[in-house]
């Protein structure tokens, strides 16, 4: 079955929630993620699809490949600041939510000191809300090597945070 083109936006229109938020994963960036987002979207317009792909899958594998182009060019520039450091100026807060935003910002600086590799697995599956398999499919990878790298990560953000059951 071929996609005409009244299809294609519809699926598109559908999948810009899930694409916003992988995008928002790989970028940590709300500005970066809408550009990777525009970027995906435009390149899908301008070239279509394979007919018997599923669009979410081949759309993340685009916004994938932008992002790790981009990666690439900025490679002699320093990582951006997260955005979290500005809550340090900040008002004091109550204990309890002084404690949730801590942990939250140590959380953030975990996830951002993963290695590419387990944190693109880590946002698809807990943040995108794809499977496993889906997960594999679009990172060109095996079922068993996303599992590893998702573990890997989990214990990783578990150890930075000293989370322990």
């Amino acid at each position: 079955m071929t996609r005409n083109e009244a299809q294609l936006r519809r699926e598109l229109i559908d999948a810009v929630p899930v694409l916003r938020r992988f995008a928002y994963s790989l970028a940590r960036n709300a500005a970066d993620a809408d550009d990777l987002v525009q970027s995906t979207i435009e390149r899908v317009l301008a070239k279509g699809a394979p007919d018997d792909a599923v669009l979410i899958k081949w759309m993340c594998r685009i916004c994938r490949n932008l992002w790790i182009d981009i990666i690439r060019a900025k490679k002699t520039r320093q990582d951006a600041e997260p955005e979290i450091t500005a809550l340090s100026s900040e008002r004091p807060l109550p204990d309890r939510e002084t404690g949730d935003r801590q942990l939250l910002a140590k959380t953030a600086s975990a996830i951002d000191a993963l290695p590419d590799q387990y944190r693109e697995v880590l946002s698809m599956i807990v943040i995108g809300g794809t499977s496993y398999r889906e997960a594999a499919e679009t990172l060109g990878v095996p079922v068993g090597t996303v599992m590893s790298r998702l573990a890997r990560a989990r214990a990783a953000l578990a150890e930075a945070v000293q989370y322990h059951d």
